[in-house]
């Protein structure tokens, strides 16, 4: 647990293209500091940070953009095909982005004493994290809906998107390790209205 004793750390996850990035916001905007894992992710990596090298020497010059940033397609098609090489992405990244994490979550608790501070993480449970949080949300949608999702988001094929998510740990036992669970499913009134109320139950305990 990485929080004072009155701000509250929660974890946010779920399955790839379940809405975790919609929940995320809904909660930033009934008042939570949300802090992106993808976003402290592409910071680490910017060129000539050790990641990007780590990244280049480990996978190759191919996986660079013309302006030398990585070409993130690229390297998720190379890495969601091998779980080994997926494994050593993580090992680059996954470290580093802690470290960034817990930076900015200690900036925010000395800003406000009392706040919710949302942890938007996909692979909370994969990497081993869980343990760092007071409380973990889950946020699920049915297979169809995922791989729809993916296919719109990313320009995947279906086959490439069941992969994507089969390279995740199923959300029927994140669901098991969740405190709460949010449907993503839902239409954005109602979900909007869970994650209102869910927010309260939060603020109580900060």
């Amino acid at each position: 647990m990485l929080c004072s004793a009155a701000m509250i750390l929660v974890g946010l996850t779920g399955g790839i293209a379940t809405g975790k990035t919609t929940v995320a916001d809904m909660f930033k905007r009934c008042g939570a500091v949300v802090i992106d894992a993808d976003a402290l992710a592409r910071e680490v990596v910017r060129p000539e940070k050790p990641a990007w090298r780590a990244i280049v020497n480990t996978f190759g010059r191919n996986v660079l953009n013309p302006d030398r940033t990585i070409n993130r397609q690229t390297l998720g098609h190379i890495v969601f095909r091998s779980r080994a090489k997926l494994r050593l992405l993580e090992r680059i990244i996954h470290p580093r982005v802690a470290r960034l994490q817990a930076r900015l979550t200690r900036q925010a608790a000395r800003k406000d004493s009392d706040a919710v501070i949302i942890y938007d993480v996909p692979l909370l449970f994969e990497v081993g994290i869980n343990t760092r949080f007071d409380k973990i949300i889950v946020v699920t949608a049915d297979r169809k809906k995922q791989i729809t999702r993916l296919r719109a988001r990313n320009g995947l094929t279906r086959a490439v998107a069941i992969q994507r998510i089969r390279s995740q740990m199923t959300l029927s036992k994140k669901v098991q390790k969740a405190d709460y669970v949010l449907d993503g499913a839902l239409s954005k009134s109602i979900l909007r209205r869970n994650v209102r109320q869910l927010y309260k139950t939060l603020r109580t305990f900060a």
